[in-house]
């Protein structure tokens, strides 16, 4: 019997870890993209119970003072698990614009969202670089997905021109290292990379906060000073 759970537990860790490491952002052109995008047929590996316990939704929203009438985007939210939480957070005076590359996610949100009776979230097709986000937002979150992505410094760039001067966008991903769900461990970005990523964006680096056990959060807001490419 206990090796029958023991099992188990190591089957749905590696699906959610599958789910995360092939999900969302990559490149505009899907028909011709080298890896495999998450289908929506698994989206519900994504909705695993004790996910509140490790990512931990409220300690990242808190971080990143996004509260009841905020503007708030997630880039690569593809089925909307935290984009949920964070329409709950801002409620029907904020407002959520839920961006992901691929259309049949976009659709998926728009119903989720209708269904969860949630008309304040708006969804948005963006591409690989260019999340096409509203200006004026208090927060930006990208979460779980910044190791998919081909072209940070781009994709940050773009998404950095709609933030509010003190706004704030947040990086969520796996610590390196295994253990827990989550992309493999050489899959897993460096924190300190992506400080210099979102460095040569134009953003500079405001906290770094560790999610334990698994996750890291870097939160950054517009430089000062513009960068050397400006």
């Amino acid at each position: 019997m206990i090796e029958s759970l023991k099992c188990l537990r190591v089957l749905a860790a590696a699906a959610i870890a599958c789910a995360v490491v092939t999900i969302k952002l990559s490149a505009g052109d899907q028909t011709t993209h080298k890896r495999r995008l998450f289908q929506t047929v698994d989206l519900g590996l994504l909705e695993a119970p004790d996910r509140d316990e490790w990512q931990k939704p409220d300690q990242i929203m808190d971080t990143l003072r996004i509260a009841e009438g905020s503007v708030v985007a997630e880039i690569g939210a593809a089925g909307g698990w935290f984009t949920m939480h964070l329409a709950r957070r801002v409620g029907p005076n904020g407002a959520v614009y839920a961006e992901d590359i691929q259309r049949e996610m976009v659709e998926g949100i728009a119903r989720r969202a209708q269904r969860e009776k949630l008309p304040w979230v708006t969804p948005i097709l963006g591409t690989a670089t260019d999340p096409r986000l509203p200006a004026g937002l208090d927060a930006i979150l990208i979460a779980d997905t910044y190791h998919e992505v081909e072209d940070p410094v781009a994709l940050l760039k773009n998404a950095a021109r709609s933030l509010k001067p003190q706004g704030l966008l947040g990086v969520v991903d796996f610590l390196p290292g295994g253990g827990g769900p989550g992309p493999a461990p050489d899959e897993r970005p460096d924190p300190k990379a992506v400080i210099q990523a979102a460095e040569a964006a134009g953003l500079q680096l405001s906290k770094r906060e560790d999610i334990p056990p698994f996750m890291f959060l870097l939160v950054f807001e517009r430089a000062t000073r513009p960068t050397p490419a400006e």
